[in-house]
């Protein structure tokens, strides 16, 4: 009986000390530096904790050994409590252990990508931004002109395009919203789409800040007046629909083109915006400078020169097309 009892302390001993030392093994593993040489970005995708370790592995994160494996679904269960995994971009560090691994997985902040929308794009360029956005899925309606708020948007891999598109138009709503509640009220702009369309054009025109609100003057004086508007980024609109550059001088055969958009032959505001113009254009549609000018024209050293009456308005046009020629004709 003696002998029995021995052997069978015997076994005890060894199974506890096999035990002991497969926790220890499985701890140091757990521990253990793993293969990653430097910080990597990878793409977490929904799944089981079979689908999440062959990510990691695939990536490079960890190794492919079977005691990898092991300690890693032993670890994720019995660390279960401490959450969930993400499926989303995380950033792992280098030589990054199962167990930092495990604490990405739950609590790593995802990766930001950024998508700028530039102010004075058409309808047909940012569809086009959007269309071609990194880490964004599926399709999207094509934005209406205008709609679009010129803006720094920060988003999340996997975000659904259509998702971003609606965030930047309820924040050209909020926008056009405050600019049309605090506005210089003026009998010619009777709603919020005429402060949205006079916008488009004034952004079109310049990219002056200081200039914005006069150029919102000279078009709000000609509104009055009756005078044709005569904005050539309405040309341009008109013959292309916003596709960008001509690639040529406008010539006065696109000038007299019969568009619905063409501000040298039809009269008033174009029926809708030329472009997503941002909050500076907003602003200076809403509160315009004050005075009588009713003409500009580029000086040739990136801003315009405005007159009021049409004789300064030549005179300034000349000064122009002499500043051209002298610098066509000077030696280089």
């Amino acid at each position: 009986m003696r002998r029995v009892l021995a052997a069978l302390g015997l076994v005890f001993l060894v199974l506890v000390v096999s035990a002991l030392g497969i926790v220890f093994v499985g701890v140091r593993q757990y521990e253990a530096p793993g293969p990653l040489i430097e910080q990597r970005t990878v793409v977490i995708p929904h799944g089981g904790t079979e689908q999440v370790l062959l990510t990691l592995q695939q990536a490079g994160v960890l190794d492919t050994g079977m005691l990898t494996r092991n300690v890693f679904e032993a670890a994720t269960a019995l660390t279960r409590v401490d959450g969930a995994f993400h499926a989303a971009e995380l950033v792992f560090p280098a030589h990054a252990s199962i167990q930092q691994a495990l604490f990405v997985l739950r609590h790593g902040r995802p990766v930001v990508h950024r998508l700028t929308v530039p102010e004075g794009l058409s309808a047909i360029q940012i569809a086009n931004l959007l269309e071609h956005a990194p880490y964004m899925d599926g399709s999207f309606p094509f934005p209406a002109e205008g709609s679009v708020m010129p803006l720094t948007y920060d988003y999340e891999w996997g975000m659904p395009r259509a998702q971003m598109l609606s965030r930047m138009q309820h924040a050209m709503d909020r926008a056009l919203d405050q600019a049309w509640e605090g506005r210089d009220v003026d009998p010619t702009i009777m709603n919020r789409q005429d402060l949205l369309v006079l916008a488009s054009m004034i952004e079109r025109e310049t990219g002056n800040p200081a200039e914005r609100p006069m150029v919102a003057r000279v078009f709000l004086n000609r509104l009055h007046q009756g005078m044709k508007l005569q904005s050539d980024p309405t040309v341009v609109y008109g013959l292309n629909q916003g596709a960008g550059p001509l690639g040529h001088a406008l010539s006065h055969a696109d000038l007299m083109q019969p568009t619905a958009y063409n501000t040298y032959v039809i009269a008033g505001l174009p029926p809708g915006p030329i472009c997503s113009p941002g909050q500076a254009a907003l602003q200076a549609a809403a509160h315009p400078a004050p005075g009588d000018q009713l003409y500009f024209v580029a000086n040739g050293h990136g801003g315009h020169d405005f007159a009021a009456t049409l004789g300064d308005h030549n005179r300034n046009v000349s000064a122009y097309r002499a500043g051209r020629h002298a610098q066509a004709v000077a030696p280089r």
